[in-house]
């Protein structure tokens, strides 16, 4: 008869987080071979919402049936090719983290310096109405409204599934808010009847649709596409909120929009030639790309 102590012992090691590493690792390796362990180790701690070493500092915790379930059921999702963030369903963005999957794109670094510069240009004149058109899993807005000092923060967006992810994303992210932020469904500035907005910031879809079989798998294949693709080889969204925004903006309100790097050049032209702007910039991003523009609305006609 087994010692009881030893049955004891042996159980949460059995459902450790180490073996669970070693299963999805199983699960892993015919997709990805030798990295395998590396990707069961990442899939974890993103799931835990932990560092990347944390599976290995933690190797002998103990797991519950759900979270066992769960990571399996992240581990193929991955192995059938569902980019990291959407196999365990969530993503840092910035000090957040918020859930995603595939109603959503997933938020990016780039755009995380996107928030900087709306940051820095708004510092010293709090108050006003910021926008973030195209709020896709509500990234900008909810960076804005916890590290900015509006009075109103509004996230639109075309898509309903978009605005799902979102709204759980708010209520996720509520403790940390320091200002309101609304949802509402329409089409660039549709939605947003208020006059005058101290700030229309956007990542929007500036892909072409005859550039889509160039993107990575995991894009093209994961990604929603009305969030992608954009009529005009690429520019027609973006030229849209351009006009728009300069009819909605403050004087000296800010436009702050993350573009192709292939079209910076294009966006800027665009805004210094539509009359409602100055002071139009092509700022790099961290890599030395030219990834996003912004501009002043006049302060006179």
């Amino acid at each position: 008869m087994p010692d009881d102590s030893l049955v004891a012992s042996a159980a949460p090691a059995a459902r450790s987080v180490g073996a669970l590493v070693s299963e999805m690792s199983a699960l892993l390796r015919p997709s990805f071979g030798d990295d395998a362990l590396r990707e069961a180790r990442e899939l974890i701690a993103a799931l835990h919402d932990m560092p990347r070493h944390w599976a290995v500092v933690e190797h002998a915790q103990p797991l519950g049936e759900r979270d066992w379930a769960r990571a399996l059921r992240a581990a193929t999702r991955r192995a059938k090719g569902a980019p990291m963030q959407y196999a365990a369903g969530q993503a840092a963005f910035r000090h957040l983290t918020l859930d995603v999957d595939e109603r959503v794109l997933i938020p990016r670094p780039e755009t995380e310096r996107l928030v900087d510069l709306v940051l820095e240009r708004l510092r010293g004149v709090p108050g006003g109405i910021l926008v973030d058109v195209g709020t896709g899993s509500g990234a900008i807005a909810l960076a804005l409204a916890s590290e900015g000092r509006a009075d109103q923060v509004i996230g639109t967006d075309i898509s309903l599934d978009a605005l799902a992810v979102a709204g759980a994303n708010v209520v996720r992210c509520a403790q940390v808010l320091r200002t309101p932020v609304e949802l509402r469904a329409g089409s660039l500035l549709a939605a947003v009847p208020e006059r005058p907005l101290r700030a229309v910031v956007s990542n929007p879809p500036y892909i072409s649709w005859d550039e889509r079989d160039a993107l990575p798998a995991s894009v093209r294949d994961w990604e929603p596409a009305v969030a992608l693709y954009s009529d005009g080889d690429g520019m027609d969204i973006t030229a849209r909120l351009v006009r728009d925004a300069g009819a909605a903006l403050e004087r000296s309100g800010l436009l702050a929009l993350e573009v192709d790097v292939r079209r910076a050049s294009l966006v800027a032209e665009l805004v210094a030639t539509d009359g409602a702007y100055d002071q139009v910039q092509v700022v790099l991003d961290l890599t030395g790309r030219e990834r996003f523009v912004v501009a002043r609305r006049r302060e006179a006609e």
